[in-house]
Parts: C-alpha cells; sequence; structure tokens
C-alpha cells in the first residue's frame, strides 16, 4: 500500500512539474495534427513512388520516379495548367482593382459607413458551395438574372457559359465577388496607418493627387498588395469547389483547373499514385510561389533599410 501511495505521488508530482506540465498540454493537439495531417501527408507521398490504384486490391509495386515523369510528360496536365494560370491571373488582378477601389472608398467617412462595409464583407464569410450555387443559379440561361438581363438586348438566349470565354469569365467573376474583400481589408489596413501630417504636408506643396498617392500612399501599402497577391494566388490556384459546381469543367474541359483535374484522375478514375505524384507538384509550385513572395519582401526591407 505505501508502495502504492508513493507510486502514485511520484507520478502526481510529476506530472505537476512545471518543466513537463506545457508538453503534456500540447500533446492531444501534436497527436491529433500528425493522425490528420502529417502521416497523410507522409503516406501520399510515399504511394507517389509506386504503382498503386485505390479501387484495386493488388500490391503496390515500386516505381520509382515514373509517376512524376508521367504527370510532367502529359499535355492534358499542362493545359490544366494553363487554364488556372488564366483564371488565377485574372481573378486575382479583378480582385485587386476592386478591392483597392473599395479600400478608397471605406478609407473616408460616410453615413452609414459600418452598415455598408458589412454588407461588403458578406461574401467572404459565404462558403465555397453556397457562392457556386448561388451564380450557377445567376448563369441559368432559362431563369438566371444574367441571361434575363442580356436578352433585353439581344434576339437570341443569352447563355453565360456555353462558350470557354463565358465560363472562365463567370468562374472569375464569382472568385472576384467573393474575396475582393479581404484585398479591400488589407489595403485598408494600410491606408489607415498613413500619418495625415504626411498628406497636409504634400497639399502645402502643391503636390498633385497621383505623387501623393505614388509617393506616400503606395508605400505603406505595398507590402500588403503583396500579401494579398501572395494569398489570393496561393488560394486561387487550388481553386475547386466553385469551378466544380459553376462549370464542371466545361465546357468540355476548357474551365478544368488542375485541382478539378486532379480531383477526377484520383476520385473517378482512381490513378491513385499519379494523383499523389501531381497534388505534390502542385504543392512545390505553391511553395516556389511563397518562397518568391519572401525574396521580394526581404528584398524590400534590405533596401529600405
Amino acid at each position: 500500500m505505501a508502495d502504492a501511495a508513493g507510486r502514485q505521488g511520484g507520478f502526481g508530482a510529476w506530472l505537476l512539474d512545471p518543466k513537463r506540465r506545457g508538453a503534456l498540454l500540447v500533446t492531444p493537439a501534436i497527436t491529433i495534427l500528425f493522425v490528420m495531417n502529417i502521416f497523410p501527408l507522409l503516406w501520399s507521398f510515399g504511394l507517389s513512388f509506386f504503382n498503386y490504384r485505390a479501387n484495386r486490391l493488388n500490391v503496390p509495386s515500386f516505381r520509382g520516379l515514373s509517376n512524376y515523369e508521367r504527370v510532367l510528360t502529359d499535355d492534358k496536365v499542362w493545359e490544366r495548367f494553363q487554364t488556372t494560370a488564366i483564371i488565377v491571373g485574372s481573378s486575382v488582378l479583378l480582385q485587386l482593382i476592386i478591392g483597392f477601389l473599395l479600400a478608397l472608398l471605406f478609407a473616408k467617412e460616410f453615413p452609414l459607413r459600418r452598415i455598408v462595409l458589412m454588407l461588403v464583407l458578406t461574401p467572404m464569410m459565404l462558403s465555397f458551395v453556397s457562392v457556386g450555387v448561388f451564380f450557377k443559379l445567376f448563369y441559368e440561361p432559362t431563369f438566371g438574372i444574367v441571361s434575363y438581363v442580356m436578352n433585353m438586348f439581344t434576339d437570341d438566349a443569352f447563355v453565360t457559359l456555353a462558350t470557354p470565354a463565358g465560363a472562365i469569365a463567370g468562374i472569375v467573376i464569382a472568385d472576384a465577388w467573393m474575396w475582393s474583400p479581404f484585398v479591400m481589408l488589407l489595403v485598408l489596413a494600410g491606408l489607415v496607418s498613413v500619418p495625415k501630417y504626411l498628406y497636409e504636408a504634400a497639399e502645402i506643396d502643391r503636390a498633385s493627387a497621383w505623387r501623393r498617392f505614388w509617393t506616400i500612399t503606395f508605400p505603406y501599402i505595398k507590402s500588403l498588395l503583396l500579401l494579398a497577391i501572395l494569398f489570393r494566388t496561393i488560394e486561387t490556384f487550388k481553386l475547386f469547389d466553385i469551378v466544380y459546381i459553376i462549370t464542371e469543367g466545361g465546357p468540355g474541359s476548357s474551365t478544368e483547373t488542375i485541382a478539378v483535374f486532379l480531383y477526377r484522375n484520383a476520385f473517378q478514375f482512381f490513378k491513385t499514385s499519379q494523383s499523389s505524384a501531381l497534388a505534390y507538384i502542385v504543392l512545390f509550385i505553391v511553395i516556389v510561389l511563397t518562397n518568391l513572395y519572401l525574396y521580394a519582401v526581404n528584398r524590400r526591407a534590405q533596401e529600405t533599410g
């Protein structure tokens, strides 16, 4: 009895040791992180070097880098990358323009500013599925509001998603509508941080509006714009939900982004190993984009320092 009580007391003292308390508190979170994130990453990375299909019971056979070679030499993959690049470039540019204009608007005080700001931020709070369904209904050729308005000016029925250009434009508009408020928040944070005395000094010097923007405003929002470009480029590069709901990659495969292509190969055609290889190529591209941003930020810091 005494030995058992002594062991319990020793274990309790070990638990209450301040040096071990922090490790014990984070252990559950680390365990969940490993099970839900790290282990699947390592498992899928290992599968990318084998010949394996999830719908078959065959034992995986080692193939080395052949899956990566097949992915990188597949013309369809590069076509999907080109489609993704078009959507990313168009959507991010539109988000920057709209977000910047909205930030300029909300940087000034006006009646009902807070209420209007809440309404503008609403799209960012919605789920991708909700936005996709909304815009799919908007583009509906029979009762959609877009077709209804356009039919007032044309004799033929207007179908927004009938052509590749129209389908890409529809996806870009939906994504920009959802995430322009995010860019606005970042730019607005930079605009409100500009000291007012700088503008007052510029007015005394009779500087033009363009010169005030380029020499005073832009330096304060430049880093935030770069951050917005990074975040939105990475997220739009992985765009799946909106594309799949609105067009399902059509017409044909004209709007099939790399994320939709990856999904179909993995869960419809069960090309598990090739899909894993493609997923890690996408991950590598995201890492490269992130490092390019960090390089630009560090270089700017060195120049200003």
